[in-house]
């Protein structure tokens, strides 16, 4: 293998790596926000139509400041 051989298969690696890290990072703050709503709706069921999650969902992001 030559040296920018060995070079090139480091950075896919260290990239790939990075990428995965981001990735994780994302689903964390995704199921984060999910488990949050359900939280809120679960609370708040009373006050809105179950039917309109569409709406619920705004009132949550404008709520949270998301």
């Amino acid at each position: 293998m030559t040296l920018k051989e060995k070079f090139e298969s480091t950075e896919v690696f260290i990239i790939k790596e990075v990428c995965d890290e981001l990735l994780i990072k994302r689903i964390k703050i995704a199921n984060e926000f999910a488990i949050g709503f359900a939280e809120w709706v679960q609370n708040n069921c009373n006050e809105f139509p179950k039917e309109d999650q569409e709406l619920l969902l705004r009132i949550y992001k404008k709520e949270k400041g998301l």
